[in-house]
């Protein structure tokens, strides 16, 4: 692979990994306020299938993004309805909004545009269009630094340098202020926040509304940043993959961006492989090449993950003693 093969593929990676870093960092929150969520996957859903369906009928980028944020932060107010205020089962709730979500998607895909569940490509006022950094055609000019600058982290859409950016901000949320303190406390030991005056559905609530948030953008930048409108299963069991990078990334934010530019950068490799004749083999069945990065996840989690302590109160309803 030459130097500029690589750059292609860090510039596809850095867009492939996008969604699933988003959708890490939604489970992050989540889990840390000690609410299961297998349900990103549908979240993400309606996130893009909203974005897509406003940005047809409004031309807005931008209310299309904030229509995917709602329609995100609807579920994960009904699986927060379920397992925080009515103490039902997490997982449960979270395969139901997986189904809900992508049934209602394709039956109302199909009834407003009558195109098989997919949405009609927006007008480009309603895509998120690249963006060239200051001097990006200069550095292309410099060698490799230069290159890479022009190549790698010039030339895309601001949602890519937001999800970027959010591991940081998640972290200093976390970690350097009360209410992340406060949310990871919930995690762990819920009994001691009640004692303490504070109300553990209320944090619990507010963990759902930010994992919503954060799915609906990552919805947003699948249907209206990364592709030109929603089509049928674009997630792809990218909510699954978040979930298997928070476990790797043992429910800390910093390395959940490593971790999903990895798996980012397998799904780059594997796309850049398709239809190549490897020696003594042959053309790879294009079948294996696109399973192979899920086949690596699962190599990674099994062999170099070590222990991953999830937070003590995951998954278990708080019942107030009286």
């Amino acid at each position: 692979m030459d130097w500029l093969t690589f750059l292609n593929v860090l510039d596809s990676a850095v867009r492939l990994s996008t969604p699933l870093l988003l959708a890490c960092l939604a489970g992050l929150f989540t889990e840390r306020a000690g609410v299961v969520d297998i349900g990103l996957e549908g979240k993400m859903i309606a996130g893009a299938f909203a974005a897509g369906a406003v940005a047809v009928f409004t031309g807005s980028a931008w209310i299309a993004l904030l229509a995917a944020i709602g329609a995100s932060v609807f579920f994960g107010l009904v699986h927060a309805f379920a397992c925080v205020t009515q103490r039902g089962n997490q997982i449960v709730s979270g395969v139901a909004i997986n189904f809900i979500a992508l049934g209602l998607a394709a039956v109302l895909g199909h009834s407003w545009f009558e195109q098989g569940g997919k949405t009609p490509a927006p007008p480009v006022s309603g895509r998120f269009t690249s963006i060239d950094l200051p001097y990006a055609a200069e550095a292309a000019q410099m060698g490799p630094v230069g290159r890479f600058y022009a190549d790698v982290v010039s030339g895309h859409n601001i949602l890519v340098y937001f999800a970027f950016l959010a591991p940081f901000l998640a972290w200093w949320l976390l970690s350097r202020t009360r209410f992340g303190l406060r949310l990871r406390a919930v995690g762990e030991n819920p009994a001691a926040v009640d004692t303490a005056g504070v109300s553990v559905a209320r944090l619990r609530y507010s963990g759902q509304i930010i994992c919503g948030a954060l799915c609906g953008v990552a919805g947003a930048y699948l249907a209206i940043g990364l592709n030109a409108g929603y089509l049928n299963n674009m997630t792809a069991g990218r909510g699954y993959i978040a979930l298997a990078a928070l476990i790797f990334a043992k429910w800390r934010p910093v390395p959940a961006l490593f971790v999903c530019l990895l798996f980012g950068f397998l799904d780059a490799s594997a796309n850049r492989l398709q239809g190549v004749s490897l020696p003594s083999v042959g053309v790879v069945p294009v079948q294996f090449i696109q399973a192979l990065p899920y086949i690596l996840t699962v190599i990674l989690l099994a062999g170099f993950i070590g222990k991953a302590v999830p937070p003590k109160a995951g998954g278990v309803p708080y019942v107030k003693e009286r």
